[in-house]
């Protein structure tokens, strides 16, 4: 079956949520969505992968198709990466694919966003596409089913190196390298002090660790000079932006109008998760239920707010405290799509002015890099559920694409091969390290 070699080989979601892919195949749907969209300014991957690798992103779009039994394939390009589409149409062989072309906005990516263009269906508030008959796999995973049918583990993750970078550059890069290698296999920073966006400006995360390592769920990395506007407001404390909301926000509720889960129908409200900060004569627990639906995009807090408050993280911590108080906030009106969506859609480029990084926005073509590392650092969670454990002790011999962490098949997981052989010199709790 499909889901045994898909788990056998350790495939994830490498869209960034890292949801074990063997799970997805084992369901019963009308239609697989792949998701090519793409919408994190800065990171071209996705449209490099589906540029040069076409042919194995469909035959691992067809093996999922026959696997969950889907009628069709809708499969989502955004209409400027126009030589990604060209070479995926010249590819294909089946007439089974719809190609859905997307607008290029912010984030159009989304798979609320993405199934409702796809197939005009609204998922259940707080549901997944499995309720309106979809499974949504990204371009990249489509690929790593093609490597498991072919039975070759996960043992890369392709990634692009932008922003402040000598040669910015999308590649296949071992599983477990730190981002120093990685940043200098882009010809190093252009700048002396920098930090590191990992995946993405706006979903992803914020590092100035040159150590920390590349996962199977990796992106992308993106270096801004220290002294960035960007840099600036994610180095703050929370407490920091819970008393600059505080005092400063005065309810434009222009977060909330230009939310794209609000103006698919969600009730998502983060100007009324801002009186949660304490503003009001009323408590948390009413407030912060307008948080529970927020996919945690970042346009209320990095492109709609006028005054540069902090909505995204506010919704943040109401889920935070949503589920330390055993709530869960339920939409009673149904779902129905907001009159002005359409207009209210954010331009990528309009975005990238926002966040002052036009200067940064260059290609970053795919590069056959052959890159031999002296050391890797292989995390035992790079997925969604719980960690693997490891089966291999220090001190073991261990060659490439061999496995040295699993865990029960009845556990939400997945396993961790080596990219390289060599020796087993560190196991903890968090991670193996192996040195060839």
């Amino acid at each position: 079956m499909l889901s045994d070699q898909l788990r056998s080989a350790g495939v994830v979601g490498a869209g960034g949520a890292g949801f074990p892919a063997h799970v997805k195949a084992k369901s019963s749907v009308e239609f697989l969505v792949v998701n090519g969209a793409e919408c994190e300014p800065l990171i071209h991957k996705d449209a490099e992968i589906m540029r040069h690798f076409p042919g194995e992103i469909l035959g691992g779009s067809e093996a999922m198709r026959a696997a969950i039994g889907a009628e069709r394939v809708k499969f989502g390009v955004k209409t400027k990466n126009h030589e990604s589409l060209e070479a995926l149409k010249a590819a294909c062989q089946s007439a089974l694919i719809d190609w859905v072309e997307l607008g290029d906005f912010y984030p159009s990516g989304d798979e609320y966003e993405l199934v409702y263009t796809a197939t005009g269906r609204l998922i259940p508030a707080g549901g997944i596409p499995l309720a309106v008959g979809c499974v949504v796999n990204n371009v990249e995973t489509m690929f790593n089913v093609n490597e498991a049918l072919a039975g070759r583990p996960i043992t890369r993750k392709l990634i692009s190196v932008a922003g402040a970078v000598a040669r910015p550059c999308t590649f296949w890069a071992p599983v477990g390298i730190t981002f120093r290698e990685a940043i200098e296999l882009a010809g190093g920073a252009t700048v002396p002090q920098f930090g590191i966006f990992v995946s993405g400006l706006m979903m992803g995360t914020f590092t100035w660790d040159l150590d920390d390592v590349i996962t199977k769920t990796t992106a992308g990395l993106i270096l801004l000079p220290a002294d960035h506007y960007l840099i600036t407001r994610r180095t703050r404390t929370q407490p920091e932006m819970n008393r600059i909301g505080k005092s400063a926000c005065d309810q434009c509720s222009y977060c909330t109008e230009f939310c794209p889960r609000y103006l698919l129908g969600y009730d998502v409200q983060p100007h009324k998760v801002m009186r949660s900060l304490g503003f009001t004569a009323t408590g948390e627990a009413h407030w912060n239920q307008w948080a529970d639906l927020c996919c945690s995009c970042g346009l209320c807090t990095l492109y709609a707010c006028p005054e540069d408050l902090y909505p995204k993280e506010a919704c943040d911590d109401g889920k935070k405290y949503l589920r330390v108080a055993g709530m869960k906030f339920e939409q009673v009106k149904p779902v129905q799509v907001h009159p002005m969506k359409e207009y209210r859609r954010v331009p990528s480029a309009q975005l990238r002015k926002r966040l002052k990084v036009d200067e940064f926005e260059r290609e970053t073509p795919y590069e056959d890099i052959l890159y031999g590392p002296n050391k890797v650092r292989l995390k035992l969670k790079q997925h969604a559920g719980k960690p693997a454990s490891a089966v291999v002790a220090r001190g073991d011999r261990v060659r490439e694409s061999q496995l040295v962490a699993d865990l029960p098949p009845a556990d939400l997981g997945c396993p961790v091969h080596t990219p390289v052989s060599g020796t087993v010199t560190a196991v903890t709790p968090d991670h193996i390290e192996i040195t060839h």
